[in-house]
C-alpha cells in the first residue's frame, strides 16, 4: 500500500508510522520538517499543508491507498483536504477525539453510537464539526472518509491533566515531596492507552475498504481510577504522591484553562466498548498496562534532560489552587 500521513511524528502518530513501516507499507510523511523526529524507512515530503496550493503542486502526481491527517482541527482543514484528495485516495482517515462524545455522559459505557456533544471545549466542538463535514462529503460526494477517535493516548507525554503532558512539572513535584492535585475524589474511572497499542488497531484500518464511512475509537480495556493512575505514575518515578483532592468545578472556577480538559473530558467516569474495532481488526488487543507503559514514558524523559521541562507558572497555579481550596 502507498500511504500518506500528514504529520506522523507526534505522540500518537510516531508509533503508527513505525508499525506501518514494519508492515512494509510504502509510507510518506508530509510535514514542515521542523521536528527532529525521523521515522526510519518512511519517505518525507516537505510542505506546509496549510498552504494548499503549494502542497497540491507537490502531491499532484500521487494517488494514495490511504491518507491520514493527524493535524486537522477545524472544518476549514477538512474542506481543504476534501479539495486536495477527492479522487486522489481510496481512503481518508480523520483523527477526531473521544472528547467529542457527549459531556456530561448519560451512560458510563461509550460506543461509537454515543451522541457527540461537548458544551465545555472548543477543541471538541471543532472536531465534531469536522466529523459532520466529512460525513456530509461521504454521503453527498462519495468522499471515502473513516473517522478515528483516540482517547487519552500517551507515549512521549505524561498523561496527567495538571502539570503533565509535555511538561515534567508533576514528576518534579512528586520527587520533591510537594503536594499535587487530583481532580474530584480520585475514584472516577478512566482509560489511558499507550500509543503502541493504539497503533495495532489503527494500522488494521488503513486500506480497509470496510472501514470507509465508519467511525471508531481505539483504547485499552484497562479501567483505572484516577487515584490508581497517579499512584502508578509516582511508583514509576520512584516516589510517592502527596495528593490533594479538589473538585473539578472548583479547579475550573479559578483556572478556566482547565475547563475543557476537565469538565469537557476527564471529570467523568468513562468506559469504552471496543467491540467495533475488534470486529473490523480481528485480534486487536491492548497489551501494555499503564503501570508498565508509564515506566517507558518516564524512561523517554530520562533519556534527554532537555525534555524535563518544569514550568514555574504551572507550579504557581497548583500552589494557588491548593491554597484557595484549603482557605475556602
Amino acid at each position: 500500500m502507498k500511504v500518506l500521513f500528514i504529520g506522523g511524528t507526534g505522540n500518537i502518530s510516531a508509533s503508527v508510522s513505525r508499525l506501518c513501516v514494519a508492515q512494509n507499507i510504502d509510507l510518506f510523511l508530509l510535514n514542515r520538517g521542523t521536528r527532529k523526529a525521523e521515522i526510519e524507512g518512511a519517505r518525507t515530503i516537505t510542505a506546509d499543508i496549510s498552504d494548499a496550493d503549494a502542497a497540491g503542486i507537490l502531491l499532484k502526481e500521487h494517488h494514495w491507498d490511504a491518507v491520514v491527517n493527524w493535524i486537522a482541527f477545524t472544518p476549514e482543514d477538512i474542506e481543504r483536504d476534501i479539495n486536495l484528495f477527492q479522487g486522489k485516495t481510496n481512503q481518508y482517515i480523520f483523527i477526531s477525539s473521544a472528547s467529542a462524545y457527549q459531556k456530561p455522559p448519560e451512560q458510563t459505557v461509550v460506543t461509537e453510537s454515543t451522541p457527540l456533544a461537548n458544551p465545555f471545549w472548543d477543541y471538541s466542538r471543532n472536531k465534531i464539526a469536522c466529523e459532520n463535514k466529512l460525513n456530509d462529503a461521504y454521503r453527498d460526494e462519495g468522499f471515502p472518509a473513516t473517522i478515528v477517535r483516540p482517547s487519552h493516548t500517551y507515549d512521549t507525554v505524561i498523561p496527567l491533566p495538571i502539570g503533565g503532558w509535555q511538561e515534567y512539572t508533576i514528576i518534579d513535584r512528586m520527587k520533591k515531596g510537594m503536594k499535587i492535585i487530583v481532580h474530584g475524589d480520585g475514584t472516577s474511572l478512566w482509560t489511558i492507552t499507550h500509543a503502541e497499542d493504539f497503533a495495532k488497531g489503527f494500522a488494521g484500518l488503513i486500506g480497509n475498504a470496510n472501514a470507509v464511512g465508519e467511525s471508531f475509537h481505539i483504547t485499552s480495556d484497562e479501567n483505572l481510577t484516577w487515584n490508581q493512575i497517579y499512584q502508578y505514575v509516582a511508583q514509576a518515578a520512584g516516589t510517592e504522591a502527596d495528593i490533594v483532592h479538589i473538585p473539578s468545578d472548583f479547579i475550573c472556577r479559578y483556572e478556566s484553562s482547565k475547563t475543557g480538559t476537565l469538565l469537557g473530558d476527564k471529570a467523568y467516569s468513562v468506559i469504552f466498548d471496543n467491540s467495533k474495532i475488534k470486529k473490523f481488526v480481528p485480534g486487536y488487543k491492548a497489551s501494555i498496562p499503564f503501570s508498565e507503559g508509564i515506566k517507558m514514558t518516564l524512561a523517554w524523559f530520562d533519556a534527554d534532560p532537555v525534555r524535563k521541562v518544569v514550568n514555574q507558572q504551572t507550579n504557581e497555579m497548583i500552589d494557588k489552587l491548593i491554597r484557595k481550596f484549603k482557605n475556602r
